[in-house]
């Protein structure tokens, strides 16, 4: 495999090991789609320096080092060994040259006395007697009470959370968000907004409404978006100024006002930047700002909504650590396409190439990153997506990590399997997530299934960033998984034990055309029964319950179980391959919070899990637990 000067590889190894050349038409287009034109070469110098304490690095012209907590040092011919950890400006004394320096750990965060279970839990699917038809930070903080008092849980993780454009129709799903550094409105409580009390009659008829949604069979997400937004639109009539408003406001800076500006231009103009008048498609155009300037208290509006959701994120998180889930990317017609467009190959996707359970290959929809032009920023754009979603968190997961090494680009209007790999500076990157792991004191995983080339665990690993585990794709048992990672049974994007155990999911895809791999399937299922020493007459229940015994074998620091096997669902919360033709996102969990806290299946699964995590951390003690709060510190 060779790789050009714009990160373009000739082509790749499939998840079963077969070569597959990047043809002519998908380099070009790719070039295309970066700006990149293959004749010229490639930029060499950048505004950014990565390093690591103690490197040896030389500085070729007397200059200022502006260090991120404000003092300036003179610096000559070498840098200080003993910097410190952070953001700092490299100013040259002899023209205008500007360097922005990054000081990193040489591995993110994790304590070494890690042994922890927690549930794996889709917070839209967890309604409760309260819920306005989908479940919300009120009900999150129900459940990690529940499951730090009840189970002796570490950790949640969670779907997503991130904010979709505020406009019908709502996206359902998670993992193509509007922006990755700020919340959904859904997930308010819209009751324990301040003013709510004293605004009972204005918002009863609004909460009977939204409490009747939760007997509805699925999700609606667009009629939930406009009662709440209603009753927050009521609510902002009365809200008085707070401190604690303000400070958020100062805290998070520029990002924030662009979000809201944003989400004030997709009120005027609808939910697609790309075809707003062009006077307002950039965000440092002369129109926005004088937009934002006669707007200021719709963009207010939209901030404290922000500082709402920041709130509640902060009491959901403080019965035990919440793991939050980023995404691969954005967007395209959202906030964060609209705010990095520069930065972004709006002329391509990315996605994943055919493997054995995707036979037809993957295509997310979500525009990538150019290398070059992500370098140009200082990885501005990596370093606020990965410090906002870390905030009030103890744990992250990064979803297909291996594209900080290299992403699957698939050029517009290709088919999925017509695409090509283009890499990443993932050194540089790693190194980011590393200094944002390190500040939030929270430990990260990277989701590393699929088609993952050679060297890549080895690399994650030296980063301490745990492995993910998956069941359905280990042919050693539980305990046999290493200690670095998290070990679970499925995914969302998987079939749940029931579901597998009865067919009915493998039924699902055939009727769906997606041309399932049944042979893979079939295999899953003998290792499954091996596993649990179960035959086909087997009960679900009993199924479900062997299958988490077996997993509490394994050392890994994390083990996750699925709110969905817990209460024998057989539909998965995510069909690949679907748009319309699956319900995704949108299939409640079929008891409600009230029912789930007393189901004894739910029990079982938490009694085994703790027991096992329980005799995992006597010889080490206990995890330390985070503070609440989160890390403070600006996004911009």
């Amino acid at each position: 495999m060779t790789v050009n000067q714009w990160g373009i590889e000739s082509g790749f190894e499939d998840a079963l090991g077969q070569w597959q050349d990047t043809p002519e038409k998908v380099r070009r287009a790719i070039h295309s789609a970066m700006g990149a034109d293959p004749k010229e070469p490639a930029p060499l110098d950048y505004p950014v320096r990565v390093i690591h304490p103690g490197d040896d690095v030389s500085v070729p012209l007397p200059a200022d080092l502006t260090l991120e907590d404000g003092p300036a040092i003179r610096v000559h011919k070498k840098l200080p060994p003993d910097l410190p950890l952070g953001y700092h400006v490299l100013q040259s004394l002899n023209d205008e040259t500007k360097i922005e320096l990054i000081v990193c750990p040489r591995a993110c965060y994790f304590p070494e006395e890690l042994r922890t279970w927690g549930w794996a839990l889709q917070l839209y699917s967890l309604r409760s007697a309260g819920s306005w038809g989908m479940g919300d930070l009120a009900d999150l903080r129900r459940v990690a009470r529940w499951s730090k008092e009840k189970a002796d849980a570490g950790i949640l993780l969670l779907n997503p959370l991130h904010a979709a454009t505020p406009i019908i129709p709502q996206t359902p799903s998670p993992y193509f968000p509007s922006t990755r550094i700020y919340k959904n409105l859904l997930y308010l409580c819209i009751e324990e907004i301040p003013g709510a009390q004293d605004a009972v009659p204005e918002l009863e008829s609004l909460a009977n409404a939204g409490r009747a949604l939760n007997h509805e069979s699925l999700i609606d997400r667009d009629t939930i978006f406009r009662l709440k937004f209603q009753a927050l639109q009521k609510l902002w009539k009365s809200f008085r100024d707070d401190p604690a408003f303000d400070e958020f406001i100062l805290d998070q800076g520029e990002s924030l006002t662009k979000f809201a500006v944003f989400c004030g231009l997709v009120q005027r103009f609808g939910s697609d930047w790309s075809t707003w008048p062009s006077g307002y498609r950039h965000p440092f155009s002369l129109d926005v700002a004088r937009f934002a300037q006669e707007n200021s208290e719709t963009i207010r509006f939209y901030k404290w909504i922000q500082w709402l959701l920041d709130v509640q994120m902060a009491r959901a998180g403080e019965p035990l650590s919440l793991m939050q889930d980023l995404p691969i990317g954005v967007d395209p017609k959202g906030a964060d396409a609209w705010v990095w467009q520069d930065s972004l190959a709006l002329g391509a996707t990315v996605g994943a190439p055919p493997d054995e359970f995707n036979t037809k290959g993957q295509n997310w929809g979500l525009p990538p990153f150019i290398p070059h032009r992500l370098r140009e920023t200082a990885y501005r754009p990596f370093r606020q997506t990965i410090r906002a979603t870390l905030r009030h968190s103890g744990g992250l997961r990064v979803d297909h990590i291996m594209g900080l090494f290299r992403l699957f680009w698939i050029p517009e209007s290709a088919d999925a399997s017509q695409g090509g790999y283009v890499r990443y500076p993932a050194e540089e990157l790693l190194a980011i997530l590393s200094l944002e792991s390190l500040r939030a004191r929270a430990f990260v995983v990277g989701e590393d299934l699929g088609t993952v080339e050679k060297g890549v665990t080895e690399q994650l690993a030296a980063h301490r960033i745990m492995s993910y585990k998956v069941l359905w794709f280990e042919a050693s048992p539980p305990s046999e998984y290493p200690e670095m990672a998290l070990a679970a049974v499925t995914t969302h994007d998987l079939p749940t034990i029931a579901g597998l155990w009865s067919g009915s999911d493998l039924e699902a895809q055939r009727k769906l055309g997606l041309n399932p791999n049944e042979q893979g399937t079939l295999e899953i299922l003998g290792r499954l029964r091996k596993l649990t020493r179960t035959t086909h007459r087997a009960k679900p229940h009993e199924v479900i319950v062997k299958t988490y015994r077996s997993l509490s074998t394994a050392p890994s620091a994390v083990v996750t179980a699925s709110l969905e096997d817990g209460l024998a669902v057989e539909t998965r919360p995510n069909m690949p391959g679907t748009i319309d033709e699956w319900p995704n996102w949108s299939i409640p969990l079929p008891e409600p919070l009230e029912e789930i806290e007393q189901n004894p299946l739910i029990a079982e699964i938490a009694r085994t899990l703790s027991r096992s995590r329980k005799r995992k951390r006597s010889a080490s003690g206990t995890p330390r637990k985070r503070s609440a709060d989160g890390a403070k510190r600006k996004t911009a």
